[in-house]
């Protein structure tokens, strides 16, 4: 079991033992601070886009839904014909190769999965590199036009100014214990979310039996699922040699199924499948975990369904070996039951106001682009 696996365990079980920990939080804490104040004061240099920029981010460890956020928010403003481009640190890349331009068919090994899937859903002008100043440097020369840079991340990344930040809170998670890393999952303290437009992600059924009007004044998303994909959805994309030709049924409500999971909070996932009906059994991975073929070898018998983050890396594998030989009848049977289960950020109306509104303060016309 990895660090990463252990450490999540032990923050969901709020696990006694983390307490021990509490110094070297502390330290943690007081360089955090020194570091945002020295930004603040100019002390540390920091760099402004020539175009407004929206940081989308969070202040816990793991998954909060910032990625379906981001394609809802790009696909909105795309829509009202806001030229608008993203930029990430392209966590899981090969940063060797970064400052890079992310297409629809760059590989998720160089490039990151989440960058990956959020140009194959959006199709929309994006770049990765740690150095947030050199990817909106090469965004820009690629894409002049551009309206507005989204920051996949980088909520921490002081060294670059943003113009709107958006904070998203997993509602359901919540926030454990309340301490900084390591003895909480916390990166920024509680008090960062003070005056911060913050977005909270709550489960549908909370979305549906809040309808005061505190509430509807809240930001709020919720994850729709949408309807079970074939991995491998296209006989096309592959020689028909190395496929059966009868396409498989997908698995249905009260059926057993391998859920297999690297995102930052994989027991989401697994509960949005239960929710669905079914027999859930759940394989949690680290977040961007690098799959292999052969180790989803050992899911046997029973539909695979896995997320839309970790499907794009599982399509380049396949990819990859067919491009060197034909598919065994083993890797065959495989492909037959690996399913994705797409979800779709559902957001309130609340968001999109305050979006118009702080668009429209820098100049941006929503409606008109």
């Amino acid at each position: 079991m990895s660090i990463e696996t252990t450490m999540t365990r032990a923050w969901q079980r709020q696990a006694a033992w983390l307490w021990l920990l509490l110094p070297v939080s502390g330290l943690y804490g007081f360089i955090t601070m020194l570091r945002r104040q020295a930004y603040k004061i100019g002390l540390l240099s920091s760099y402004r886009a020539p175009i407004p920029v929206m940081v989308i981010g969070n202040i816990t460890v793991g998954g909060s839904g910032k990625t379906p956020l981001i394609i809802e928010l790009v696909t909105y403003l795309q829509k009202q014909g806001i030229k608008v481009g993203i930029i990430s640190r392209g966590y899981g890349g090969d940063s060797s190769q970064m400052p890079a331009l992310v297409y629809a068919d760059s590989l998720p090994s160089i490039v990151g999965d989440e960058p990956s899937l959020i140009v194959n859903m959006t199709g929309a002008a994006m770049a990765v590199c740690p150095n947030r100043k050199q990817a909106i440097t090469t965004l820009l020369n690629a894409y002049p036009d551009l309206q507005l840079i989204i920051a996949d991340d980088g909520l921490q990344h002081y060294a670059l100014q943003r113009d709107i930040e958006w904070i998203v809170v997993d509602a359901s998670r919540g926030f454990g214990n309340q301490q900084l890393l390591p003895t909480g999952f916390l990166r920024e303290p509680m008090s960062r979310l003070q005056g911060a437009n913050v977005v909270y992600h709550e489960k549908a059924e909370m979305v549906a039996t809040d309808n005061n009007q505190a509430q509807a004044k809240r930001l709020t998303m919720h994850l729709q699922a949408d309807k079970l994909q074939l991995l491998w959805s296209s006989a096309a994309e592959i020689d028909d040699s190395t496929v059966a030709a009868k396409m498989p049924m997908p698995p249905t409500p009260n059926s057993r199924v391998h859920a297999v999971s690297g995102i930052g909070y994989p027991q989401r996932f697994f509960d949005t499948l239960l929710s669905l009906g079914f027999d859930v059994i759940g394989h949690p991975y680290p977040d961007h975990y690098d799959f292999s073929l052969h180790e989803l070898l050992q899911y046997t018998e029973q539909p695979i369904i896995v997320t839309s983050k970790d499907a794009v890396k599982i399509r380049a594998l396949l990819l990859d070996a067919i491009s060197r030989q034909p598919l065994s009848k083993v890797y065959q049977e495989l492909v037959s039951r690996l399913w994705v289960l797409p979800v779709t950020a559902v957001l309130s109306d609340s968001c999109y106001e305050s979006l118009q509104q702080q668009l429209k303060a820098l100049n941006i016309d929503i409606n008109n682009g």
